[in-house]
């Protein structure tokens, strides 16, 4: 390789620079939400008023749906960090110059396995949203439904298994010649 970066190669170092940073950002996120957490749990009418919510007026069902979003986001950490990690791994076999690896199917088949992972904690934080009211108004949290990440979903699974038989292949042959 030489000194400077071949321009199909910017975007490959670019990718490992970020998944990195996403590394690290997750871990301060998911502490972020931990303190939160804490919070709910050590001062709760302090935080209900900071967010402007005042005196919890739904029995405390509020509070109860936001600690309970929290633990979910504080579970979602660490599957993010799979994703995030088996993705970095799978960029830096594109980097070495391999990418057709039984390993990468492996990785591939995990991230689709954890992206199902989270969008089944995101279906118990609709579920948690969707129950509370604060006077007339209803938590909203965005889309409900999406299928662009169960079509991703879809789309690892297949790219998992062309990896898992490109590799294969690839393999019989070396041992053929």
């Amino acid at each position: 390789m030489t000194g400077s970066l071949d321009r199909s190669d910017r975007p490959l170092a670019m990718s490992r620079t970020v998944l990195r940073l996403l590394v690290k950002l997750n871990v301060v996120f998911a502490l972020g939400i931990f303190v939160l957490l804490m919070a709910t749990l050590a001062a709760p009418t302090f935080l209900m008023e900071a967010l402007g919510l005042g005196p919890a007026r739904d029995g405390g069902r509020l509070l109860l749906a936001m600690r309970g979003i929290m633990v979910v986001g504080i579970l979602a950490a660490p599957v993010i960090h799979v994703v995030y990690t088996r993705l970095l791994a799978i960029v830096e076999t594109v980097n070495a110059g391999d990418p057709f690896v039984v390993e990468n199917a492996e990785r591939l088949q995990t991230i689709a396995w954890s992206i199902v992972t989270l969008q089944l904690m995101h279906v118990a934080v609709v579920i948690l949203a969707d129950g509370v009211r604060v006077g007339n108004d209803q938590i909203d949290i965005g889309d409900k439904f999406a299928i662009t990440p169960w079509l991703t979903i879809l789309l690892l699974f297949v790219l998992a298994r062309v990896f898992d038989h490109g590799a294969r292949m690839r393999d019989e042959l070396a041992g053929t010649v």
